[in-house]
């Protein structure tokens, strides 16, 4: 049977690997660099901007506080990844210690935020909704990756990302 969580948790898992390649990369290979980097965000725009628009509100709406709390802890670190991280490796020199820098903090931040997922979100979402509303949640989640909405987002969110790293590199004016 389908299962929303193991989906999500083979997306980290591919993160988690794609983060190791993207850190073994030496400096001057920037063209391996940049492509790790574009696998990355092509698993990782959607996975977040689906868990911000489905899963988390379903999520929050059957948590108790405490479960409230996590909710709110994983919208904050997505929030400091799409804000602060990605827009600050995008605006950084691929060859140089900058990029390394923000390739390592983007790592420890998303295997963090997935560990703490997969072992407190996760177990709780496995009591809060059946095996079938966990099915559906996959269905629903393979046919919004495939809609012009999910395009469309992961569009706004690299077009984002792109104009705040302008603002932060240091070759533009300002």
């Amino acid at each position: 049977m389908r299962d929303i969580l193991a989906t999500l948790k083979r997306e980290h898992d591919q993160l988690r690997d794609l983060h190791r390649q993207l850190s073994a990369t030496p400096d001057e290979q920037d063209e391996l660099r940049k492509d790790l980097l574009n696998r990355i965000e092509a698993v990782l725009i959607p996975h977040a901007k689906w868990e911000e628009l489905k899963f988390y509100p379903a999520f929050n709406d059957r948590a108790n506080h405490e479960q409230q709390l996590l909710f709110a802890k994983a919208m904050q670190e997505h929030r400091v990844v799409e804000k602060a991280v990605l827009p600050d490796l995008h605006a950084a020199d691929i060859e140089g210690r900058q990029f390394a820098g923000s390739a390592a903090v983007l790592e420890e931040l998303i295997v963090h935020h997935a560990k703490e997922e997969e072992t407190q979100m996760f177990t709780a979402a496995r009591k809060m909704f059946s095996p079938q509303e966990l099915a559906e949640m996959d269905e629903q989640y393979a046919d919004w990756k495939d809609s012009a909405l999910a395009g469309a987002l992961e569009m706004h969110a690299q077009v984002k990302t792109a104009a705040k790293a302008m603002l932060r590199s240091p070759s533009s004016p300002g």
